[in-house]
Order: structure tokens, then sequence, then C-alpha cells
């Protein structure tokens, strides 16, 4: 092979075709070995936008990043929840192995609102993972930016970012740079990669997820304009969603 195309083929932001990028980029295992081998990089991404897009709600969807999340509390780290379709259960998430005095939910009643608060919590550098529901309150109408503006905040911020949505979207562009399509399959969670920073993936993996129904259902703690901890650990007030 020519030495200078040897060169080339080493940098790190240089890839061939059928394989996955060498660029460093830094990942949160997932906690599920053959999600991980299909991930880029071995895991979710951080400082991305990782677009989730379920056939139905409730078949898994969060099953697929509770040991990510139980993981990130465990370290002490922030968890962010932005318009959750349904209050947490807090005794549910909490036999998930989650730490609820690092989970923090946050309620918009508004679209602009809930696009604002989804930003700021991915810009925000001491978030380690944002959730994010957006699409219900736009009624299927986000801005065509949205996601955009979504994907340069996670880059900000450096930390995981989930945007839940229909799957009925999955044909739409997006810049979300990994793209799932979340299907039901007995009693696991069918998983197609339909874009990553690598070679398209050939065929979907099952995976056996915890479903139990309470995470989705009862009371929880709830905070609305929460004070979320910057990168340097001090606390920044943000307004209220009303």
């Amino acid at each position: 092979m020519n030495p200078l195309l040897t060169q080339v083929l080493e940098r790190g932001d240089i890839r061939r075709g059928g394989a996955f990028s060498m660029a460093p980029a830094p990942v949160l295992a997932s906690g599920f070995p053959r999600l991980d081998a299909e991930l880029p990089g071995g895991g979710w991404p951080r400082g991305a936008l990782t677009e989730l897009l379920a056939e139905q709600e409730g078949i898994g969807e969060l099953g697929l990043l509770l040991p990510a999340l139980a993981a990130l509390t465990a370290a002490g780290q922030t968890v962010v929840l932005v318009a959750p379709p349904h209050v947490a259960h807090a005794p549910a998430w909490a036999a998930s192995g989650i730490k609820l005095d690092r989970l923090c939910l946050v309620f918009p009643h508004r679209p602009r609102d809930v696009l604002w608060a989804g930003v700021e919590a991915l810009r925000c550098g001491g978030v380690a993972a944002t959730l994010l529901w957006l699409d219900p309150l736009f009624h299927g109408q986000l801005p065509a930016n949205s996601l955009r503006r979504l994907q340069v905040a996670a880059g900000e911020g450096g930390g995981g970012a989930f945007c839940f949505r229909p799957a009925w979207l999955a044909a739409e562009a997006s810049p979300a740079p990994l793209r799932l399509h979340l299907q039901a399959a007995g009693r696991q969670l069918r998983v197609q990669v339909l874009k990553r920073r690598g070679p398209p993936a050939r065929q979907a993996i099952l995976l056996d997820i915890a479903r139990p129904a309470a995470l989705s259902q009862g009371i929880a703690h709830v905070v609305a304009g929460a004070a979320l901890p910057d990168a340097a650990g001090s606390r920044r007030r943000s307004r209220v969603l009303a």
C-alpha cells in the first residue's frame, strides 16, 4: 500500500467504509454487550444525540437505558428527564438501581419551554444524561431545526442525550448520529440500528429488557424549574417552566 495512503488511513478522523470510525469518542456502556458491539466505541455516545424510535410506548424503551442510568447515578451524577409522558414511580426506579436524589424530572407545559429545557439540560456540564420526550407537546410538528439544536447542545455539555420519538419518524432525516428503531418481540426488545457512525447494521438484535410497569405510574420526585449543576459543581437556577 502507498505509504501516504497508509498515513491517511491511520488518522483518527478517517475511517474505511466498512469499519467504525477510529476517532476517540467518549461512550457510556449500555449494560447490554450485544448492543455495545453494534455501537461505535462500544456504548452510548456522550456529547451526541441518540434517537430512540419506538413502535409504541412501554415496550421496554426505558429499560434499554436503565443499566447506564443506574451506573451514572451510583457515581453521584445527575440524570434529567424532560417532559416524560408519565410521572415516574419512585420505588420502581429505585428498585432498578437509580439513585433518586440524582434524578431530576422537568414537566414543561408549552412547546417553547420543553425545547428550551431540553437544550439547557444538554448544555449543562453537570448533567450526565438527559432523556427527552418532545414530540407530544408539538403534536407531531417538531420544528425542523429542533434536533439540530439538541445535537449542538449535547456536544457542548458532553453528556448522554436520548430523545424518545415515535417510530413513524424513522423515515425523516435527522442530525442525530445514532438512531435506533425499537419494537416489541414477545418478552424481548427488537433493536434495529438505523443510523450510526460506521457501516450500516445488517440485522436487528433481540435483547432481554426489564419492563416494570410501575416505571410509568404513580408519584415521583418532580422538579419544575430545577437547579442544574454546572461543570464546576456550582448550581445555576433555571427559570420555572409553566
